[in-house]
């Protein structure tokens, strides 16, 4: 089965005067028709600079670098003109942002969106497009639907206008849908419930995700594979449960320890020492060595992101260690 999408050697540099910042510098990956891919990492890995650019949403001075590729359906959207990409962009691909105000408008209806959505990639009258966002608003679980279409945006709490922003993005049964964090605003049951509606969509229609995050958890239940980023790079990749029963890459270790449970009752948190690089003077070879328990001298060389086990990859010349 042919990838719905596939990113190879994506790099996004972003110009400034103090340098070039490498937001991403070289990432691969793939995502299959109802895959759901979690791309997980710390603030400022390059996962949501990622998703931006899959949607040619990268503003100046930001751009995708040449020799770039991220093939959707087999079209080359780095070589897509600004109509073609508008055309995709909330018909084919969908984004759900983080901040669900970066999606609606504060001075207009919940309806007079959400229609007006509907119309500008399909010719249905106002009747059918209504229908369609009140149903949008029954999957994502929100109740009244009628009356919450007439509502304006700020009269919503920011757990339900994160739910509308998602419903809108669900309008017109995209085949990739790239969510940024789209659960951090909302309580855990309402947070369950809508990874259950994106599992479901996924396996029943064959929607493609991209789930960026940095809560390992959420992807653990959720996600199908998992790719790690740091510093603008895949350090690991793999199977839900290959990366995180048996991580290879020590950020990875990293992270999953981080992680409070039951067993560390009582015990200080364990943490990843040092802060993230600087992505305008990032150090030679590996970007995480300063942080790292098992670096050596080898490390300041960098290590390509490789296969250690069937369908595991890690980006580490120890990853075996």
């Amino acid at each position: 089965m042919s990838a719905t999408l596939s990113v190879r050697n994506l790099r996004t540099h972003f110009f400034t005067k103090e340098g070039v910042a490498k937001a991403v510098d070289g990432v691969d990956f793939d995502v299959a028709p109802g895959e759901i891919l979690g791309l997980v990492g710390e603030s400022g890995s390059g996962k949501t600079v990622t998703g931006f650019s899959i949607l040619g949403l990268i503003d100046p001075p930001g751009r995708i670098v040449e020799g770039s590729s991220i093939r959707f359906n087999g079209e080359e959207l780095t070589a897509a003109s600004p109509e073609r990409l508008r055309a995709i962009r909330g018909a084919a691909i969908a984004m759900i942002f983080q901040d669900p105000m970066m999606t609606l408008n504060p001075v207009l209806r919940v309806d007079t969106q959400m229609i007006e959505t509907v119309q500008a990639h399909v010719k249905v009258s106002a009747a059918e497009a209504r229908d369609r966002a009140r149903k949008a608003l029954v999957q994502v679980g929100i109740p009244s639907p009628d009356e919450r279409l007439r509502a304006y945006p700020h009269q919503f709490s920011g757990g339900m206008r994160q739910r509308v922003a998602i419903a809108i993005a669900l309008l017109h049964k995209p085949k990739l849908i790239v969510a940024d964090e789209p659960t951090t605003a909302l309580d855990v049951t309402i947070q369950g419930q809508i990874l259950f509606e994106a599992q479901r969509l996924c396996r029943e229609s064959g929607t493609a995700m991209i789930w960026v995050t940095h809560d390992l958890a959420v992807v653990a239940g959720l996600a199908d594979r998992i790719a790690v980023m740091y510093a603008g790079r895949i350090v690991e990749l793999g199977r839900t449960a290959d990366v995180i029963e048996r991580p290879m890459h020590p950020y990875t270790k990293g992270l999953i320890g981080s992680v409070p449970s039951q067993n560390t009752r009582g015990h200080r948190l364990a943490q990843i020492p040092g802060m993230t690089p600087s992505l305008l003077r990032l150090p030679a070879g590996c970007a995480f060595k300063a942080r790292c328990p098992i670096a050596v001298d080898k490390c300041n060389e960098m290590p390509a992101l490789e296969e250690h086990r069937p369908g595991h990859w890690a980006r580490c010349w120890r990853a075996a260690a």
